[in-house]
């Protein structure tokens, strides 16, 4: 007789206490290449902490050699220069992470995130430059700081010419914005589509001379993804005041774009972790996104590799703390997380022990847990008393993962305090 859900949620459970009980998702990870971990939000330590724990492993363990994450890929840079040596500046890791004063700037710059940077940098001391772990950002909201990264390296290198002209040719077009993506967003009817035919131009010319770029720190791979992100985030300011899901499917789809050209710098061979939200990781057709039309990092790959190559792991917790803010651009705050909605896959979690617990899917339980159950989502923006009406994605966990790591009770992470840049997006 088949399991509910509520008696697969006990008999499928494994312990999580200590490092010791990663074997069988480690084991159930196997030769993938490409490993998805998860959160449920972007301001619990816990979430932080055990991808940390989890990254080493893979990298110790499997041959892991590259960290992406859900940032931006200038500030991501100054962490990937810092732990592979490039920069021969004597920085401290929190002057590092001041590169992201970008808000929500707790996202990256936190004393998790610094933890796990600062191993990162001891474990890449005395490797080769081949074999050196890199950090890489490939989310899209960079457009004017990639500009001046691009604009800035053709004039001091200018090692083909010609793409410096095309450059300054293709920027020309986002000057009267002043660096304003807002008004960029509300005012490109008359020629956004020669921007982005411009900066179209620009990547493929770099892409083309790639040879000359070529350097033990990056510069190709840097150029490439700085390029990339102009066009793709020209695209996404322009159809985001028109159309939620579509500038959601740019987003992911950008991200796809800036992961395989990380695999193609690196090789085909190349293993990578990717740090993001559950909303991106888990595959987008089990759950309701696809109903609105919108797909994600998850479900590309899985489409894009063979089943074996792909593996994502979801987060979850009953309740705690968590850092966040009211509204858009506000100062964070740590926010109390109520305790799970009656019925949700967080609530059969906690129902079926108070304790950490975490789920391997495979062909023999993964169907009984493909129900459709709500599964809470927190965002950079959060209201518990709204919780109702928006943080509970219907999803089949079983299928939108391929494991499951839920932390019964968690607290907010420790931000470093910086000056923040508000993105007006």
């Amino acid at each position: 007789m088949k399991d509910t859900l509520a008696e697969a949620v006990k008999r499928y459970a494994l312990p999580f206490e200590s490092d010791a009980d990663f074997a069988p998702l480690l084991e159930a990870i196997g030769d993938a290449k490409i490993v998805l971990l998860g959160e449920a939000s972007h301001g619990t330590s816990e979430f932080y902490k055990v991808r940390a724990k989890l990254s080493k492993l893979l990298i110790e363990q499997k041959g892991f050699s590259a960290i992406a994450v859900e940032g931006d890929w200038p500030s991501a840079q100054h962490v990937n220069k810092f732990i592979k040596g490039y920069n021969k500046q004597d920085l401290t890791v929190h002057e590092v992470l001041s590169a992201f004063s970008r808000w929500p700037t707790w996202m990256w710059a936190n004393e998790e995130i610094a933890e796990f940077i600062s191993w990162l940098q001891v474990h890449n001391l005395h490797k080769a430059t081949e074999q050196k772990v890199g950090f890489y950002g490939i989310d899209l909201y960079s457009l004017w700081e990639s500009i001046d990264e691009i604009i800035r390296y053709l004039t001091e290198t200018n090692p083909a010419g010609a793409d410096l002209e095309l450059a300054k040719k293709a920027f020309s077009c986002f000057e009267p914005f002043n660096g304003m993506p807002e008004h960029y967003a509300i005012s490109t009817a008359h020629f956004s589509l020669v921007c982005i035919d411009e900066v179209s131009n620009l990547l493929a010319s770099i892409r083309s001379h790639a040879k000359h770029y070529e350097d033990e720190q990056e510069a190709e791979l840097n150029l490439k993804v700085n390029a990339l992100v102009t066009k793709n985030a020209e695209d996404y300011y322009r159809t985001m005041l028109q159309d939620n899901a579509h500038s959601w499917n740019i987003r992911d789809e950008h991200m796809v774009e800036a992961l395989h050209e990380i695999r193609n710098h690196h090789g085909e061979e190349t293993k990578i972790i990717v740090w993001e939200h559950n909303t991106h990781i888990g595959d987008a057709r089990a759950t309701t996104m696809q109903d609105d039309g919108m797909l994600n990092v998850g479900q590309l790959l899985r489409q894009q590799h063979k089943k074996e190559e792909v593996f994502a792991i979801g987060f979850g917790t009953h309740r705690g703390t968590v850092i966040a803010a009211e509204k858009w651009g506000l100062p964070f705050e740590s926010i109390d997380v109520p305790p799970a909605r009656q019925h949700s896959w967080e609530d059969l979690l906690h129902k079926a022990g108070a304790y950490d617990k975490l789920y391997v899917f495979n062909d023999t339980n993964r169907d009984v847990f493909s129900g459709w159950v709500g599964h809470r989502a927190i965002g950079v923006v959060y209201n518990p008393e709204f919780e109702a009406f928006g943080n509970y994605v219907p999803s089949q966990i079983g299928k939108r993962y391929d494991a499951f790591i839920y932390l019964d009770q968690t607290k907010a992470l420790t931000p470093i305090k910086l000056k923040e840049v508000v993105n007006e997006i």
